[in-house]
């Protein structure tokens, strides 16, 4: 009857995380998960496609903290608590090994994203974890160093603490229920969307992708280089998901409308290509330019910004005038390309925003404003591009909230 009870607002990754390991750490404390929907896990069984991107070989904290456009230091103090290493361990320990792939993302070497959601469940009923569905908090009141936590319609849960796991909202109203209590927050804007491009010729290639291409955000400094995928609405891939974190804020003020340069060959600039189109002239002379594509770009991709190019299909290398060059030349280093608007690219989407860091201690994830109140994961103004940085910020502060809350839980 004396059992210290722990309420976890959010059954995504890091509500999941810090309620397992709270359990686990301290067996007398009574834990409870609320989740608004009917669904646990969400994010985790869509993410990687449905493999989930469980985290990224990245073993120096000073290389991954350069993977969050915001909240990079505060989680450089919290990855000395728990790491990378220190996830791929956790999850090897309870039977789910990972694997890298070339860009360094991590996967379960099952491939399924239902490893990880079987392997939490797993522990969430091992140590007897509650799950409610359907619960969503309303209110949040302390109550002579309590919690009352008003749900759905009016149904009150005490709780000696609380850890707000609850992903990010993309709207500033929906943070009023923490607002209330005197947290402040940044507002929220989206993350890792991809770029509309309504009309434009290029939607034409829909399905193709390039391995490797810079893309920049006109009138800025914003530069980003990746894979590309060109969709039938705009412009996708890790390049441009990146480009739209980094730009997060910058993007939203300008209510998603800019231009964008794109690099086809990210090694060279319209003068070293300058160069090599004066050898291809020799080279290449009696070739035919549309037959002939001495970079390997993908055959409608070099097809369709010849067609940009006014250079006329059967044009030899050596009979190329010099203005369809300097045309060629410029939308191969630096085509531009009218971006109007974002699509939600759902495997992936944040919100960058959330909870204020300095009103959170990053040892304990602890409000410095309310004791006995956590916070992890997305809610709190701490995001990263894609690459399962994102899961490894919920990991890490999860972690560090279950066990501070376990070490005064039995005190």
């Amino acid at each position: 009857m004396n059992k210290k009870r722990l309420v976890i607002i959010g059954g995504g990754a890091a509500g999941f995380f810090c309620g397992v390991n709270a359990a686990r750490l301290d067996p007398a404390l009574q834990v409870i998960i609320l989740e608004k929907t009917s669904k646990l896990l969400a994010k985790v069984r869509i993410s990687g496609g449905g493999r989930c991107n469980v985290t990224h070989a990245c073993f120096s904290m000073a290389d991954m903290v350069k993977k969050y456009p915001r909240g990079g230091s505060f989680l450089k103090k919290a990855f000395h608590q728990f790491f990378t290493n220190d996830t791929i361990a956790w999850f090897k320990e309870r039977g789910v090994e990972l694997k890298t792939e070339a860009d360094g993302r991590m996967f379960p070497v099952t491939d399924s994203s239902q490893t990880i959601i079987d392997c939490l469940i797993k522990e969430a009923n091992k140590y007897g974890v509650e799950i409610l569905m359907n619960r969503e908090v309303k209110q949040l009141i302390p109550v002579n160093g309590q919690w009352s936590l008003v749900i759905n319609e009016g149904e009150v849960m005490q709780a000696d603490y609380v850890c707000v796991a609850s992903g990010g909202y993309p709207k500033p109203v929906q943070y009023n229920w923490l607002t209330q209590q005197g947290h402040s927050i940044e507002d929220p804007v989206p993350s890792l969307f991809t770029f509309n491009m309504p009309g434009n010729a290029i939607t034409s290639l829909m399905g193709v992708s390039v391995e490797n291409v810079r893309v920049k955000i006109a009138g800025s400094k914003l530069s980003e280089a990746g894979p590309l995928l060109i969709t039938h609405w705009g412009m996708s891939g890790p390049a441009i998901l990146k480009l739209s974190a980094w730009g997060a804020r910058e993007l939203a003020k300008c209510n998603w409308h800019f231009s964008i340069f794109v690099n086809w060959l990210p090694d060279l600039n319209e003068n070293s290509l300058r160069e090599k189109f004066q050898k291809f002239r020799f080279e290449l002379a009696t070739q035919k330019i549309a037959n002939r594509n001495p970079f390997s770009l993908p055959n409608r991709l070099w097809e369709f910004l010849l067609k940009q190019s006014d250079v006329k299909e059967d044009l030899r290398w050596a009979d190329l005038p010099a203005a369809a060059q300097n045309k060629f030349i410029k939308n191969l280093c630096a085509g531009e390309y009218e971006v109007k608007g974002k699509t939600t690219f759902k495997e992936e989407f944040v919100t960058a925003g959330g909870i204020e860091l300095n009103e959170i201690d990053f040892n304990t994830m602890q409000s410095r404003k309310f004791p006995g109140l956590f916070f992890a994961g997305e809610i709190i103004n701490v995001d990263g591009v894609t690459g399962g940085f994102n899961f490894q910020n919920a990991w890490t502060t999860g972690w560090i909230s279950a066990k501070a809350i376990a070490s005064v839980s039995n005190v």
